[in-house]
């Protein structure tokens, strides 16, 4: 059952934790973090993302309820703009679970959560090829 976890904190720390954590799964497509904080994070997220596609998409309602849990407005107008339209036809299992192995520090287990599809991404990795191309000085004429 979700949200049994303490995960070592207080409920308040808790809580803005997975809410830290869930607004930037949904900004960037994916995190790493151990594996007992990306099962939380991923019903969480799965929650969100509910809400977003299963209500009418425009409502007030299901708009200040992701609101309220998600930390960032632009992530919310992302949820309802990109992400939720493309898992309309998808019944859950939006967010995958991959193990990555040991922590060097202090040998936790490490997961990636990501979005599966990862929609909404593929303008970030435009921006990000655009911005590691080489870019020549323009010549100066020194006549």
């Amino acid at each position: 059952m979700p949200g049994t976890r303490k995960l070592g904190r207080t409920t308040a720390h808790r809580n803005l934790m997975l809410r830290g954590m869930v607004t930037y799964l949904l900004e960037k497509g994916y995190i790493e973090t151990t594996v007992t904080r990306a099962k939380e994070v991923r019903s969480l997220a799965e929650k969100m993302i509910t809400i977003a596609k299963t209500q009418k998409p425009n409502t007030l309602a299901a708009y200040r309820k992701a609101s309220s849990f998600i930390t960032k407005e632009k992530v919310v107008r992302k949820l309802f703009a990109v992400i939720a339209p493309a898992y309309a036809n998808v019944n859950g299992g939006y967010i995958a679970i991959y193990k990555l192995g040991p922590r060097r520090g202090d040998g936790a287990e490490m997961a990636r959560l990501k979005l599966i599809g990862a929609p909404g991404n593929e303008t970030t990795q435009k921006k990000d090829k655009a911005a590691t191309k080489k870019v020549e000085a323009p010549a100066l004429d020194n006549k």
